[in-house]
């Protein structure tokens, strides 16, 4: 029984040493060598972030796109955007009229990450788009980090 127990203690702390990490979508902000709707990694470790830019599907070996430690970050925020697939519903309406109707009335969401930070003169922020399954466990990752509550930056519903 004691063995198992190390066993799982020694897994844990393995496992708290290794860094989260998420693909992103950079939609915009302070970072100058990479451009709008570029795909990035972000890993997320115990002392702070990284977000590396894709190139077709790996993540480059030089150097960090950002690099921040946890106490440079000072804010966190998130937000979704909603687009009605109105193209959609007219490029499938032309050749099913009801399934366009259809596709016109759903909504997709984009769920985005902001991240503020200040480190002396090096100040900034970035927008990330973060895929719908995986934006609560980037918010939950960022707000243990630097133990600040996400701040929610869409309009109050009416």
């Amino acid at each position: 029984m004691k063995l198992l127990a190390i066993l799982l203690s020694l897994s844990l702390l393995h496992a708290a040493k290794e860094p989260a990490t998420y693909e992103t979508i950079y939609s915009g902000g302070s970072l100058p060598n990479v451009k709008s709707k570029q795909y990035l990694k972000l890993f997320i470790g115990s002392d702070g972030i990284r977000l590396y830019a894709e190139h077709h599907g790996r993540e480059r070996d030089d150097e960090a796109a950002l690099s921040l430690l946890a106490t440079a970050i000072t804010d966190v925020s998130y937000g979704q955007e909603v687009h009605r697939r109105v193209g959609t519903a007219v490029a499938v309406g032309v050749f099913t009229l009801g399934v366009g109707a259809l596709v016109a009335l759903s909504k997709s969401k984009k769920h985005y990450i902001g991240i503020v930070w200040a480190d002396g003169d090096h100040k900034g922020g970035i927008v990330l788009q973060a895929d719908k399954d995986e934006f609560r466990g980037i918010l939950a990752a960022l707000e243990g980090l630097t133990g600040k509550k996400a701040t929610n930056t869409d309009p109050p519903s009416k």
